[in-house]
């Protein structure tokens, strides 16, 4: 029986985001496995950077719109959309109806956070 690894963040390098501040496509050849997920990255010493403390890049809320945990929800993100908010990747929804990064920003880091971490711990009790 095998297991099917989900590639994470849609393929886009999470080291990216904190190294370059841009959402960019990894490549599919040079990919690390965390916590049930592939991740890509667009060269080899992004590879190592993760491998070497993946916490660090893993986006918050498991890659779900960070928006979406302030208001007791979760949505898609666009991988293209995003944020890094002390030290943490933050992704948002973004499409034709809503771009929950400009709500975000609206309201702001420190009470969107506060809510998004609350509803994430308690919707993550069994």
């Amino acid at each position: 029986m095998s297991v099917t690894i989900e590639v994470a963040i849609e393929g886009y390098s999470p080291v990216s985001y904190f190294d370059k501040g841009i959402a960019e496509k990894g490549n599919p050849e040079i990919n690390a496995d965390y916590d049930g997920e592939k991740y890509q990255f667009a060269d080899e010493s992004q590879k190592s950077a993760f491998v070497a403390n993946p916490t660090k890049y893993v986006p918050a809320f498991g890659g779900s719109c960070a928006f979406g945990h302030s208001i007791e929800k979760e949505f898609p993100v666009d991988p293209k959309s995003f944020k890094v908010v002390d030290g943490t990747l933050l992704l948002f929804l973004k499409n034709a109806e809503v771009d929950a990064k400009a709500l975000w920003e609206k309201e702001g880091d420190a009470a969107c956070m506060l809510k998004a971490n609350k509803h994430w711990k308690s919707s993550k009790k069994v």
